[in-house]
């Protein structure tokens, strides 16, 4: 497995219909706690005073992550960077 810091920061157009707003994060609730219970989507952060979080995942490979986030029904609103993580060598627990 390969873990992941993502940061995504939502940017809906302000003039995007409100229903089409509404079912569209109603959807993106749905499939993120979809991966959530699955384990793949391990760790999800709110940002303060954004509509941005910070998440971690934990998947396969990048090739993984990148079709997981295309999937995001709110993934043509985001902008996306994402870090590959390993374990620091003075980790305590090991």
């Amino acid at each position: 497995m390969a873990l992941f810091h993502v940061r995504m920061d939502v940017r809906i157009p302000h003039d995007l219909d409100p229903e089409v707003r509404a079912e569209t994060v109603a959807r993106e609730k749905a499939y993120s706690q979809e991966l959530q219970r699955s384990g793949k989507w391990r760790e999800l952060w709110r940002i303060v005073g954004q509509y941005s979080n910070i998440s971690i995942f934990d998947v396969e490979s990048g090739d993984e992550l990148h079709e997981i986030l295309q999937e995001l029904p709110l993934f043509p609103f985001m902008d996306i960077e994402v870090m590959a993580l390993t374990r620091h060598p003075s980790r305590i627990d090991g």
